[in-house]
């Protein structure tokens, strides 16, 4: 607790209209743009996450013109998709899939709902394996381990801002 009586835990919020903190992110996390905004990716990632197909979600663009994000899909909830639209294979047989991209395409545009335009993911990439611990991507609490992730998809994200 500082000299002012605040505790500074490192998380970020805002106030709502009845005065209650809600917590919207957290300060190391902080992504920002080429052009100087500042985007808290827990937003984005929280919402795309609560879509049925959708496993984890990862927002990037520190330093880049635009924000984008790497999704993974669900691996219970893909079959039952897959059968819905008679497609068949492998999740990362069918990343590029039309109709697999129009459904992440949903929720991508969903989170978009919720932030300003300049906040907002304009492309992504569907990976064609989930997060996990053994990898070393997510925390033993299944935190998305963010530096982890960027350094092994770092060809993907460069082919995101090379386009």
């Amino acid at each position: 607790i500082d000299s002012d009586g605040f505790f500074h835990s490192g998380d970020i919020g805002e106030l709502d209209d009845d005065g209650f903190l809600r917590i919207t992110g957290r300060k190391k996390e902080i992504i920002v743009t080429a052009a100087g905004k500042n985007v808290a990716p827990a937003v984005l990632e929280d919402r795309i996450r609560a879509h049925a197909l959708v496993s984890q979600c990862m927002v990037v663009g520190d330093g880049q013109k635009f924000i984008s994000a790497l999704v993974t899909i669900d691996e219970d909830h893909f079959p039952h998709w897959a059968e819905a639209m008679e497609k068949s294979g492998l999740i990362s047989d069918l990343i590029d899939d039309h109709d697999l991209r129009a459904a992440i395409g949903a929720a991508i545009e969903d989170a978009n709902g919720a932030v300003s335009r300049a906040e907002s993911i304009r492309e992504y990439r569907i990976l064609p394996s989930d997060f996990s611990i053994e990898s070393g991507e997510m925390t033993p609490s299944l935190k998305v381990r963010r530096m982890v992730v960027a350094e092994k998809y770092k060809d993907v994200i460069s082919s995101i801002y090379a386009e």
